[in-house]
């Protein structure tokens, strides 16, 4: 379904061209003049140098053709050449109803030709549980994802587990040290290893910060762990066994967690898994006389002929032979265009990391481990910040996990449902039905909280100001759909059909209403935005807008006591595409509303 926008704008192109001007002049855009106007064309401004006339003169011509076009209830010229335009009520009534009639899409059209995009978007280390610092790669990823995945492209996300390097040799070294007897540790032991972990995810938890304390200080013990490191990496059984059971217990926790965030992921793959794939790799870049080697170190020069400051080479292995980050995710991509062949893969992690990516992109490019064409993009995001302006800290200054902070939000949201059902007498509420509205509305505030953000900005993590029911808040936006949801239960309880009033939409009966119509106009056009930009908060800001225009509307209208049995009808049938609208956004966010708060 066209977008209202490009429709609007090709009747004006059109009126353009039949006044001989050329139809670059007819781009139409919102007004930013709402109380003047509903859209605005600024074409004749710029056309009047190309003709060499007064701006007016041209919009004044425009303005006369597009008075006859039935899409307009008001096409105006003002001085000095600007054209301000209005949309016929019962026009937009029926684009109303088209969205409606394409159900599950509203309007949106899916990609003709989907794309595979690969979304890298987890990164956390095992062994060690997810802290707030995880918290927007997963929450951005999976927005991005889930936009990708209804814009109809074949959305693929990986949890990039940092699972290799000095951390596993530092648990082995350390589980060596409490018990010994394990077979892990008998090299000479060739029989199967047990299939039980010799350990829980609570000690694997306290195993690993134990071990990185003593090699800060025991030279011994950094020295055992590296080697360690080092067996590892070259295939030792009895160590790789004892990543098989660090990978196993900590994967198992960390979807539990995960899950609490609906954020799940297609791949569950490792730095490991990205290996074996690094000596041909490395071999290549050497044949193909890309990487030559620099104070011991094996590199790739990553600088343009453009770049305005240094862009360091890409180091591909240290000195003594050892792997990077920059050599694990070259060989990721390289395992990546084997498997999946996508089109573009997408990376959200810290922005302090734009460097490492930027040199990454261009060795990938340039040794041909991607094709020219497939897209790599970097999404840096900003730090979340305590109302103190500094990284979100606990109370007592540590890092706070991921898990008690979405516990500290649910308590907050069911202590505020229990005391909210204390002065409504009517509202009969169970314990288990309160929590788990608690539950959603919690992850709606967290999300949304984070995703109204423009990524790369840094915010504030303001717990009060996320679990308010007003203002630009997660709540809010649930608030509104259930009130939707609970006037039409309403509706149907008088035995009238929801059914009946779909695709029933007149044109607007107040100004209100219209306001309302206006803004469900334009989903499908955020929508495409949201999906080509990446940007999960012009989604925020869009159903903010929306639920502010349906409250206007519901403040100004009386919509169950209306008597006209058609303009009822109208009415819910706005409110039930109003209802989806919201929810589908919701969706693409990664939370949900329950039918009641």
């Amino acid at each position: 379904m066209k977008k209202l926008l490009d429709l609007i704008s090709e009747e004006v192109t059109k009126a353009f061209v039949e006044c001989g001007y050329d139809e670059k002049y007819g781009k139409v855009t919102l007004s930013n003049r709402p109380d003047l106007c509903e859209y605005q064309c600024n074409g004749a401004m710029a056309a009047a140098k190309e003709y060499k006339c007064a701006p007016f003169m041209i919009s004044d011509k425009v303005a006369k053709i597009l008075a006859d076009v039935p899409m307009f209830s008001m096409a105006e010229s003002v001085k000095p050449g600007f054209l301000n335009l209005k949309l016929d009520d019962a026009y937009l009534a029926s684009y109303l109803n088209d969205m409606q009639s394409d159900e599950g899409r509203l309007g949106c059209d899916k990609a003709k030709n989907p794309k595979t995009i690969i979304v890298d978007y987890g990164g956390p280390n095992v062994a060690k549980p997810l802290h707030v610092g995880h918290l927007r790669s997963a929450i951005i990823g999976e927005g991005i994802k889930r936009i990708g995945k209804f814009a109809g492209h074949n959305m693929i996300g990986d949890v990039h587990l940092g699972d290799w390097g000095l951390q596993m040799g530092l648990i082995i070294t350390e589980l060596k040290l409490r018990k010994p007897e394990l077979v892990y540790f008998d090299e000479a032991y060739e029989g199967e290893y047990p299939k039980e972990a010799p350990f829980t995810i609570s000690e694997l938890e306290e195993i690993y910060p134990a071990a990185s304390g003593k090699s800060k200080t025991d030279e011994a013990y950094k020295e055992a762990a590296l080697a360690a490191t080092n067996e590892l990496q070259q295939g030792r059984r009895g160590y790789r066994a004892l990543l098989a059971h660090i990978l196993e217990v900590s994967v198992t926790d960390l979807k539990k967690n995960y899950e609490k965030l609906n954020v799940s992921f297609e791949l569950w793959k490792g730095e490991s898994d990205a290996q074996p794939y690094i000596p041909d790799m490395v071999a290549k870049m050497k044949a193909d006389g890309f990487a030559y080697e620099s104070e011991g170190a094996l590199v790739v020069d990553v600088k343009e002929e453009s770049d305005t400051k240094e862009i360091p080479p890409c180091i591909i292995l240290k000195s003594d032979g050892a792997s990077l980050y920059s050599t694990t995710d070259l060989a990721t991509l390289v395992m990546r265009m084997e498997d999946y062949n996508p089109d573009a893969v997408i990376y959200i992690t810290d922005k302090r990391q734009e460097l490492h990516f930027n040199q990454v992109f261009r060795c990938a490019k340039k040794t041909g481990i991607v094709r020219p064409e497939t897209e790599l993009v970097h999404i840096g995001f900003g730090t979340m910040n305590g109302k103190d302006g500094k990284p979100f800290k606990t109370r007592d200054g540590g890092v706070m996990r991921l898990e008690y902070l979405i516990e500290e939000i649910y308590e907050e949201m069911l202590k505020k449902i229990l005391e909210n059902q204390k002065t409504k007498d009517n509202l009969d509420i169970s314990m288990e039905e309160a929590q788990a509205t608690a539950r959603k509305i919690a992850l709606a505030a967290i999300k949304y909280g984070d995703l109204s953000n423009q990524a790369s900005k840094d915010y504030i993590f303001d717990i009060d100001r996320f679990t308010s029911f007003e203002g630009n808040t997660g709540p809010y936006i649930l608030y509104t759909i259930v009130r939707i949801k609970s006037i039409l239960a309403k509706y149907e309880s008088t035995g009238k059909s929801l059914a009946d009033c779909r695709c029933t939409i007149e044109a607007a009966h107040n100004e209100h209403e219209k306001d309302l119509m206006l803004s469900l106009s334009r989903f499908n056009a955020v929508v495409e935005n949201a999906y080509e930009e990446n940007a999960p908060h012009k989604i925020c800001a869009y159903i903010y807008e929306l639920s502010n225009a349906f409250n206007g509307f519901y403040h100004g209208t009386k919509i169950l006591s209306e008597s006209d049995e058609n303009v009822q009808k109208s009415y819910i049938g706005l409110l039930e595409l109003t209802r989806s609208v919201l929810e589908i956004s919701i969706g693409m966010l990664g939370f949900e509303a329950p039918e009641r708060m």
